[in-house]
């Protein structure tokens, strides 16, 4: 909800931040905007969320935008198929990630300050890596409240996303992780796949 508009659309304006992040190009990032809520000519696009299995068992979420239901899922399932995978049904790996926000400050950043401003905002929970980033994680309905938050004390965090976080990992070495980011890489390279998430660690 929210349409074309950033200010209007918290969801958009997070996407806007993150292709910057990225450096795409300004025109690009408008021709997105655009073709998504239905400003260019022909069909809107629809979010679609697919579910599957990598390598040893490790679960993914492909989370796309397609004018194309078709085109997408035959790119998506051969990906999976070809690299080792197996698309699933809906809600066959869902329950095994958390959506939720996440802010991650790189290590230096006072982690009292940190953790007293998120946790005052709403925040779930504030964590320290073992690199000593820090890294606050909000329910998704409290992301934006929480980002503001911080960034108004002064704390610019280096990420700043809605997410789904795995409740669990699934290790990977050798071979296995080799063709685990394989099959990651292919599916995020496809042209209607926004986001990837997965819960191997390699």
């Amino acid at each position: 909800t929210g349409g074309g508009d950033p200010a209007m659309n918290p969801r958009l304006r997070l996407a806007i931040d993150k292709a910057k992040a990225a450096n795409m190009p300004a025109d690009r990032i408008k021709y997105n905007v655009d073709k998504a809520s239905g400003n260019l000519e022909g069909q809107a696009l629809e979010e679609i969320r697919y579910e599957g299995y990598g390598i040893g068992g490790a679960a993914i979420i492909v989370d796309t935008m397609t004018d194309n239901k078709v085109r997408t899922v035959a790119e998506v399932r051969h990906a999976f198929s070809k690299y080792g995978g197996n698309l699933g049904t809906d809600g066959s790996v869902a329950f095994q990630f958390k959506h939720c926000g996440q802010i991650i400050f790189a290590p230096g950043t006072s982690e009292d300050k940190v953790m007293e401003v998120a946790l005052e905002a709403g925040a779930e929970d504030v964590v320290t890596d073992d690199d000593s980033a820090i890294e606050v994680l909000t329910a998704y309905t409290d992301f934006e409240a929480v980002k503001n938050a911080l960034e108004a004390a002064g704390l610019k965090p280096e990420v700043a996303e809605i997410t789904m976080r795995p409740e669990n990992t699934i290790e990977l070495t050798g071979e296995d992780a080799a063709r685990m980011q394989k099959l990651l890489d292919i599916l995020e390279d496809l042209d209607d796949v926004q986001e990837v998430f997965h819960n191997a660690s390699f």
